[in-house]
């Protein structure tokens, strides 16, 4: 449990400390892009997660599988080391110094600021929920092995691979509402086929397409929360990646309790339909502060 404990406050740092680089570094109209290709490394890494986990749970036991992932962290890290990137030149204003509670609470004042947070939060908690079970359920119901499950979920992070390559044309044709409104429909469908049918590749489909869904979603919140208080953009990121953080752990425990006692359909089944009704109330949030911002200019 310390373990654990320390390897949250330390490798939860990577993400912010990432986005709020990307913040600074490049203008919010190329924003978007970045933080696909960005995402799509994150998201990446955990689909291949699923399936090293797999593999471990099916023919290595445990121990390798944390041997390997310190490895891994341990070749991050040389690699951190020896390609540093250069110093960037903000545009954003200077914060005032002050307190960690402080630089938190000045984020936490922005009322747009409060909306992002929210739903990054209820993000974590039904989609992550969610889709900690897909492989659980596909082993269950679809009497997969779990490391062919894990390898399924994989098309996940394939699915943002589409996502990485075609942001920049759905960005200009949807717009940040039309992204996020687009991926949430696409979540639900793809849960509720995973949920509803028992067909494989009807499944290996669902979760490649559900991928896609997922970034159009969450890169709409991220490229957002690098932009929701300029000026506090370092400790904005900080508090965006806790709320899903949060979000994740909270969203596991109760779609665990609900699995053991309901099943884990009728789980991916609402976190589909929940994420949906969240993703259609951000688009909308969006637009407002959207229309009211050209109003000002005028």
């Amino acid at each position: 449990m310390v373990a654990r404990l320390f390897a949250g406050g330390t490798a939860g740092a990577l993400i912010p400390l990432s986005l709020a680089w990307i913040g600074d570094a490049i203008p919010y109209e190329r924003r978007q892009p970045v933080l696909a290709r960005f995402l799509l490394g994150q998201m990446f890494g955990i689909a291949l997660g699923q399936l090293v986990g797999g593999l471990g749970a099916d023919h290595w036991g445990a121990p390798p599988v944390f041997v390997l992932l310190a490895a891994a962290f341990a070749g991050s890290t040389v690699l951190l080391w020896r390609f540093a990137p250069a110093s960037t030149t903000s545009n954003a204003p200077v914060a005032a110094s002050g307190t960690i509670a402080a630089r938190f609470a000045a984020v936490l004042r922005i009322g747009w600021a409060r909306v992002v947070l929210t739903a990054v939060f209820l993000e974590g908690v039904l989609l992550f929920g969610a889709l900690a079970f897909v492989p659980t359920h596909l082993n269950r119901a679809y009497g997969l092995p779990l490391t062919a499950a894990g390898s399924m979920l994989m098309l996940y992070g394939l699915g943002g691979m589409v996502y990485a390559a075609l942001s920049g044309p759905l960005v200009r044709r949807l717009g940040e509402p039309g992204l996020a409104a687009a991926g949430g429909a696409l979540i639900l469908v793809c849960f509720a086929t995973i949920a509803l049918f028992r067909l494989p590749l009807l499944a290996a489909a669902a979760c490649f397409t559900a991928g896609l869904g997922f970034y159009m979603l969450h890169n709409t919140l991220q490229v957002n929360a690098t932009q929701m208080a300029p000026a506090q953009r370092g400790s904005s990121v900080a508090l965006f990646a806790s709320c899903l953080f949060l979000g994740q752990s909270c969203g596991v425990s109760l779609a665990g309790y609900a699995s053991e006692r309901l099943g884990t359909d009728p789980v991916i089944l609402f976190g589909g339909a929940a994420v949906l009704v969240l993703a259609v109330c951000f688009a909308l949030a969006r637009r407002h502060v959207a229309s009211q911002a050209r109003a000002t200019v005028r």
